[in-house]
């Protein structure tokens, strides 16, 4: 019996439709959207609000679903936002020869080593490159974003404005398959705290003299030291994570020298129970990461 492709990617849209995941077309063997018009997107699964006619056409409506697939083997795109996923995209050290590298996997079995919890245990595929998906239930009611790096090297996630290619799915690289999980299981509060954006911080008026804003900052670095330190187990790195991203915009303005921010958070993160080691390696991953997202933007009142 010969092989149809489009029957096989059709029954894997089906299958994720099947779920409540609102599903798309990409160009066959691609990860690209193939609807009509498309841009290009400038990073695969991310894009800008402009290209974004995948994530209002993806749907769960089975007679849309043949009638796209019947026209070509399109590989199947699931619109993260709208399914109401979060997907952590484990990646692989581009240089796979090298053994000290770890990869997207180690670096987030690692963290919830850290944070007390154990691997979420959840539907979960292999990518084509290697990687893994790791597919989370987002919370009602909160529209989180994507994040590349902000939970840990070579780990990032999907959600409003996302996209991931589905099990049973072909790229040049490989396939993408199914390895566990009937369903995705709720994200976990203290990976939550993490992917969630950091409230924006109300900007002094811009006639403002620059010693109100180091007392503003100064009000917030006493804040925030204080919720480090009553963290509790199971949150306290995710505490800390948050912490320094709030206050690394204060050191990127001038606002707070960083000295002063990692004393602070790192004597508070070990009165919340966290060692030495963890502290130092989440407040400067998290210090580096707000301060250069920050650097020289001062939002104008």
């Amino acid at each position: 019996m010969t092989h149809d492709p489009r029957s096989a990617l059709l029954r894997a849209a089906l299958d994720a439709a099947e779920r409540g995941w609102h599903v798309f077309p990409l160009r066959p063997g691609t990860k690209r959207p193939a609807l009509h018009g498309e841009q290009a997107c400038p990073r695969s699964g991310e894009c800008t609000a402009g290209h974004r006619k995948w994530e209002e056409r993806a749907t769960t409506d089975p007679d849309r679903i043949r009638a796209a697939w019947s026209r070509s083997p399109f590989n199947v795109g699931i619109a993260t936002g709208p399914s109401g996923l979060v997907v952590v995209d484990l990646d692989v050290p581009k240089d796979k020869g090298s053994s000290d590298a770890p990869s997207g996997a180690d670096t987030f079995r690692a963290l919830c080593k850290r944070a007390g919890h154990p691997v979420p245990d959840t539907y979960r595929t292999r990518t084509a490159s290697g990687g893994e998906h790791f597919y989370l239930a987002a919370p009602d009611g909160i529209r989180l974003p994507n994040t590349a790096g902000t939970i840990g090297e070579l780990v990032d996630s999907r959600a409003w404005g996302g996209y991931v290619v589905a099990a049973g799915s072909r790229t040049p690289s490989g396939v993408y398959e199914a390895l566990c999980g009937a369903a995705a299981t709720p994200l976990p509060s203290w990976l939550q705290s993490i992917v969630e954006p950091v409230p924006r911080v109300p900007q002094a008026p811009s006639v403002a003299v620059a010693g109100q804003s180091r007392r503003y900052a100064d009000v917030a670095l006493d804040s925030e030291v204080r919720s480090v330190a009553a963290a509790q187990l199971g949150s306290r790195e995710a505490a800390l994570f948050r912490a320094a991203r709030a206050l690394g915009r204060f050191v990127a303005w001038g606002d707070l020298p960083r000295h002063v921010v990692e004393q602070a958070l790192q004597e508070a993160g070990e009165a919340a129970g966290l060692t030495v080691a963890e502290c130092r390696s989440t407040l400067r991953s998290a210090l580096n990461w707000s301060i250069a997202h920050n650097s020289g933007r001062r939002d104008a009142a």
